[in-house]
């Protein structure tokens, strides 16, 4: 089949890979458009353009695909030109109007990263790690005008491990998921798809914003577990110190309950934080302006600056605490 591929970040490029592989043919590729990142602001490509002009394929920009505007009425009119007979979209980004929905012959085929109805929306992978989830999945589906609401075409499960972070899911996910969109357009292709309407009750995994991902000390270590390797690596789960904010690495949650929510024992090789209920190991930590590092290491530059709360030191003026 003629494809266009829409995507934009490093997970579609997993799939993207897939579809290059396959017998099916890119014709073209939509994509967010170049944007500033980095301490100098330079503009880069996302990663599917970059991948796609690599192997000289046409890529599509359009800051919108609303009729009417200048970006979307060019891209509009190079659609129908280019006529794909289906358009494969993992995180592309961007608002599908309802009247571009036809404007291939088997639609848009979303690759989304849970078991739908389950999670729909922007974080599904976050989401179901910080619920506690034991198994999730991906979705392809026909994209509709509802927010994942489109006729189920194929799934895949997948386990979600105790250390996993919403990288390690992610990633794993996309591998799977990538299998599953080549299967998917193959099994349009033939006119063996058997799309199927979604059973069951839906959830929602909204976009995650900085302030989501703050850690509050007083909720139980487990869900304090989730919500760090749910927002690990981005946003990053983070506290505060001395009105300063640190991103904090996964944890190791101990048996016993010793210290106060967010109150810290340094010892010499390893740093302890109290929860809600039974007391942490800490991973690693990020201090503002830094790299992330070792908590010990991190702890042993405190102590340099002359902290006192080193080995348990159980004065309450000695006690350091996030806040």
């Amino acid at each position: 089949m003629r494809l266009i591929f829409a995507g934009t970040p490093d997970p579609a490029v997993v799939a993207f890979e897939k579809l290059l592989g396959s017998k099916h043919e890119i014709v073209a590729v939509l994509t967010q458009p170049d944007a500033r990142r980095g301490r100098g602001r330079s503009l880069h490509p996302s990663p599917v353009k970059a991948l796609a002009t690599q192997h000289g394929i046409e890529v599509l920009t359009p800051s919108t695909l609303k009729a009417g505007t200048d970006d979307g009425d060019a891209v509009r009119a190079r659609l129908k030109e280019l006529a794909p007979d289906a358009v494969p979209v993992v995180a592309y980004g961007n608002l599908i109007p309802a009247d571009l929905l036809d404007v291939a012959e088997h639609g848009w085929i979303n690759l989304h990263f849970s078991l739908l109805p389950a999670w729909r929306g922007a974080a599904p992978v976050q989401a179901a790690i910080r619920a506690g989830d034991e198994i999730t999945g991906a979705t392809t589906f026909r994209i509709d005008e509802g927010l994942d609401t489109g006729d189920i075409l194929g799934t895949v499960t997948e386990e979600i491990r105790p250390t996993d972070t919403a990288d390690d899911l992610l990633t794993r996910l996309a591998y799977s998921g990538g299998d599953l969109l080549v299967a998917t357009m193959d099994l349009l292709e033939s006119g063996q798809a058997d799309p199927q309407p979604q059973v069951g009750e839906a959830s929602h995994a909204a976009k995650i914003t900085t302030e989501d991902a703050r850690i509050s000390w007083s909720q139980p270590g487990f869900a304090i577990d989730r919500h760090i390797r749910a927002h690990t690596p981005g946003p990053g789960a983070w506290t505060t110190l001395s009105g300063e904010r640190f991103k904090v690495g996964p944890i190791s949650l101990l048996d016993e309950a010793t210290l106060a929510p967010g109150e810290l024992r340094i010892e010499k090789n390893a740093v302890f934080v109290g929860t809600g209920t039974v007391d942490a190991k800490l991973g690693n930590i990020q201090p503002p302006g830094k790299k992330s590092m070792d908590a010990a290491a991190w702890a042993r530059g405190l102590n340099s600056q002359g902290t006192d709360a080193v080995d348990g030191a159980d004065e309450a003026a000695d006690k350091v605490v996030f806040e």
